[in-house]
């Protein structure tokens, strides 16, 4: 699960995937985080000379998750892009039965 949400944040980040469709699993704070970063970065590629499109083929390349509770999961994801590799980190708890991030940091 980790894998795919890292996966569909930088796409969101790219421009790639709406960010709607990661309504459901993230909570209210990283939703709107996650969007606010997504415009911060699209202004800023439109203002760079270049190439607009910020996150260019995206791949996680490792996933490391450990157990906290039988609720809660944290997790450490390394992307690699072209030229570069980036860390995510993230926090997964369950409510309800249904399995959110409360916590995401891209580096």
């Amino acid at each position: 699960m980790a894998r795919s949400i890292a996966q569909a944040a930088l796409e969101v980040l790219a421009g790639t995937r709406p960010l709607i469709q990661l309504s459901r699993s993230l909570n209210p704070e990283c939703y709107l985080a996650l969007q606010h970063r997504a415009v911060l970065t699209r202004k800023h590629a439109a203002r760079s000379k270049g190439n607009p499109q910020p996150h260019l083929s995206p791949m996680v390349r490792s996933v490391r998750a450990c157990s906290i509770s039988e609720s809660i999961c944290e997790a450490s994801i390394v992307v690699a892009e072209e030229g570069r590799c980036r860390a995510i980190a993230m926090r997964l708890e369950r409510a309800d039965g249904i399995w959110q991030v409360t916590a995401l940091e891209i580096g």
